[in-house]
């Protein structure tokens, strides 16, 4: 795979789309001026952390299996995060959390055609070093916090290109869920509901007993609250 390395970078999925390379590349940069999350959030991107995105083109990969990015992308995030001795756990379906705090997310940008994926490029934030703004205290951490001490975000991105060359099960990503059973909040817009955590479907659906009943849910219906 083809790395390029950036000082800085509006955002490493913009770039790529911009420069609309042929064939699997990873962009990483130093720093992110408008880095960016799910369904159009901010993602602080200071200095100290690693800010990748990677790009892979696919021949008539079917859209319906589009929660297999995911799946591969956030299980690579654990599986790395873990190698450095953090326990991480997945917030259904993209984020990931270190004892109740984000330390990474993950933003998935799919190009179609006729029903399949013809380039998907997958957008990784993990915080490493890099300082967090003051009102994400409460949401938010790093690994140098976790661990105590510094870690090199070279080393961080080299076991996230380690992990990024698996293939990952639902099995797999299910490991690193450890909320089922547990009562959760679903959000959708300014709705809340209350409902208890059962499992993750093969199409990669939240299933939940709500209101009496089990149902599916998908991340383009509804925002999971731990």
């Amino acid at each position: 795979m083809k790395i390029i390395r950036l000082d800085e970078a509006d955002s490493t999925n913009e770039y790529l789309k911009r420069e609309n390379f042929s064939g699997d590349v990873c962009a990483v940069a130093a720093c992110q001026t408008g880095g960016r999350g799910t369904k159009g959030r901010s993602f602080c991107s200071e200095r100290g952390g690693l800010y990748v995105s990677f790009q892979r083109e696919y021949n008539a990969f079917p859209a319906e299996r589009a929660f297999e990015i995911m799946i591969n992308a956030c299980t690579a995030v654990c599986a790395a995060l873990a190698s450095f001795g953090i326990a991480p756990v997945i917030r259904w379906p993209n984020d990931v959390l270190s004892g109740g705090l984000k330390i990474s997310g993950t933003l998935i940008e799919n190009t179609l055609s006729n029903g399949n994926i013809s380039r998907s490029i997958v957008g990784i934030g993990i915080n490493v070093n890099n300082a967090l703004p003051t009102e994400l205290k409460d949401i938010a951490t790093n690994m140098r916090t976790i661990l105590g001490k510094k870690t090199e975000v070279e080393d961080v991105l080299q076991a996230l290109l380690k992990q990024m060359g698996r293939a990952f099960s639902v099995a797999d990503y299910k490991r690193y869920i450890n909320w089922f059973g547990s009562e959760i909040t679903l959000l959708r817009g300014d709705k809340s509901e209350r409902a208890v955590a059962l499992d993750i479907s093969p199409r990669g659906e939240l299933v939940c007993s709500l209101g009496g009943k089990t149902v599916f849910v998908s991340s383009a219906e509804v925002s999971l609250r731990l």
